[in-house]
């Protein structure tokens, strides 16, 4: 197998023996791919590549490999990388790990590339960070086979309405939830997020519905995105 400049994200990386690199890259044909960067990290005079092999960078990359580890072999830029830092730094690290833990390899999401590279452009921009999440997840739910209806009832196929309380079912989606039943959602808020408005109490409700609705799939070992950034966030409060 020998792929030549594929549009790719690194979305993970880590060191691997002396002088090289393990990497996950989110790729717009081959989907999740895994690959060794050899020799990437040795010193040389003419400079290493290991500088392009960073998270938020569109790379155009080169590799082969009959096996499922495959080799990278050439990389160039493809456009400037984008500059997150704190909240915006964490969000995006945060889309990196979901794409790790719930894409399979070598399953192409041609479309979800799209969207993540331009989630990646919003968080850079000076908008609120939640909708672009909220988008995204919601995006990645339906790239998945877990398209949420929201403006259905799970069960009836009846429209959700505005003043109806609703949950999340694993089988069925959205279900109307009986007297007392917790979480639930409200109907108005479920609409609005159909809409594509993530403000005000419809974000709040979209925050806990896709968290509920990506644990089913993620499992019970903690986001580690989400750790780093309840720490840094403590760390800020514990200076101030």
């Amino acid at each position: 197998m020998r792929v030549q400049l594929q549009p790719a994200y690194i979305l993970h990386q880590r060191a691997y023996r002396d002088t090289s690199l393990l990497l996950e890259l989110f790729t717009a044909e081959h989907g999740r791919v895994s690959l060794v960067a050899k020799g990437v990290r040795r010193r040389s005079r003419g400079g290493s590549s290991a500088a392009l092999l960073q998270p938020f960078i569109p790379l155009l990359l080169s590799f082969s490999g009959r096996h499922e580890l495959k080799t990278l072999t050439h990389v160039e830029a493809a456009a400037a990388g984008r500059i997150l830092r704190g909240e915006r730094l964490y969000s995006a690290l945060y889309l990196n790990e979901l794409l790790v833990r719930l894409l399979h390899r070598h399953d192409p999401h041609p479309t979800l590339f799209a969207a993540y590279s331009e989630a990646l452009d919003h968080l850079q921009d000076a908008g609120s960070v939640d909708p672009v999440l909220r988008r995204f997840e919601l995006g990645l739910l339906e790239e998945l086979g877990y398209s949420l209806s929201l403006s259905v009832e799970g069960l009836s196929g009846d429209p959700l309405r505005e003043e109806g309380w609703y949950l999340l079912d694993p089988e069925y989606g959205l279900v109307r939830a009986p007297a007392g039943a917790s979480p639930a959602y409200p109907g108005a808020d479920l609409l609005a997020m159909g809409c594509g408005e993530f403000a005000g109490p419809a974000g709040r409700t979209a925050k806990r519905l896709m968290r509920q609705a990506l644990a089913l799939h993620l499992g019970p070992e903690p986001l580690k995105s989400r750790e780093l950034f309840r720490a840094r966030w403590r760390d800020d409060s514990a200076a101030e």
